[in-house]
């Protein structure tokens, strides 16, 4: 589930590689790709509102993505959730180019509004508010954070955090073409989960906005991350990523993963699984042994 690459700039094969993946082939030029960006009100924010940060403290079904690490054993089932958008009408990654011609700031949001032709209190205005005001919150204690708004800025930040001579690569879970949308539903770990050593993880979360927006963010302390095998009701298998938090003694005493987990702050360690449009950074296996 891996791809591998120097931080340098030969990795932008790659980045055409990961922009075909998640945002469709784009050939358009600059005037076309604000017209389709304009046309994200009536499809691709819509949908990018159900997607919601692991972080957040509502207590709808996407927020079943939690468990604990003794979970982790061949024949334990689970209710997950795994949110599954079409790539045609989700929210595109534009170039760094693009995105640095159009403001990104609370401050410039009636002109946003504007700009993208929503109107002052629709759904999507709302959901663009969030996801700015969300990108100017301070990061919390021993955090590292960036919202970033082109793949050239995803790279930078992951080489700021792993070192600009460490290679590293991206995972994501992948989901099976029976996948069902928007369904909570009990799976099964059916083979022994995989360990991936990563001292270092930098973990990129899809916010809802008329182009892509990732928070990315890397978060000191111990952090474990699993690549789980997973068999659903419905016969589908989903080959999921997952992160283990080893320490939750400095979280928010709400944290919603408590509420589900019937847990308390730094007394287990808290588990989660990456939706499919989520991206996890992490070392590349030689440099990790180095």
């Amino acid at each position: 589930m891996g791809l591998g690459f120097s931080s340098s700039w030969s990795l932008l094969s790659f980045c055409v590689l990961l922009v075909l993946t998640y945002a469709g082939a784009r050939k358009e030029g600059y005037s076309h790709t604000l017209q389709n960006l304009q046309k994200h009100k009536d499809g691709g924010l819509e949908e990018a509102i159900v997607t919601k940060h692991i972080h957040t403290h509502d207590t709808d079904i996407s927020m079943h993505i939690f468990f604990t690490i003794s979970d982790l054993k061949v024949g334990k089932r689970i209710p997950v959730y795994f949110s599954k958008r079409d790539p045609a009408t989700s929210p595109h990654l534009l170039s760094r180019e693009e995105v640095e011609s159009i403001p990104f700031s609370s401050s410039r949001l009636p002109y946003l509004l504007q700009f993208f032709g929503f109107s002052q209190g629709s759904s999507q205005a709302i959901a663009m508010a969030d996801t700015l005001k969300h990108c100017e919150t301070e990061p919390i204690k021993g955090e590292t954070k960036s919202c970033v708004t082109s793949l050239e800025s995803m790279l930078d930040f992951a080489s700021g955090v792993f070192g600009i001579e460490t290679s590293f690569e991206v995972i994501s879970t992948k989901l099976g073409e029976k996948t069902p949308n928007n369904l909570l539903q009990n799976y099964t770990i059916v083979q022994q989960p995989k360990h991936i050593p990563a001292p270092k993880m930098v973990a990129c979360h899809i916010l809802p906005y008329p182009y892509a927006v990732f928070y990315c963010h890397f978060q000191e302390g111990e952090n474990k991350v699993f690549e789980v095998l997973l068999g659903g009701e419905n016969g589908e298998r989903v080959e999921a990523v997952a992160v283990c938090h080893m320490d939750t003694s400095k979280w928010n005493q709400d944290h919603v993963s408590f509420l589900l987990l019937g847990v308390q702050p730094g007394a287990s360690p808290v588990c989660h699984f990456f939706p499919a449009d989520n991206l996890i950074w992490v070392p590349s296996p030689a440099f990790i042994q180095q």
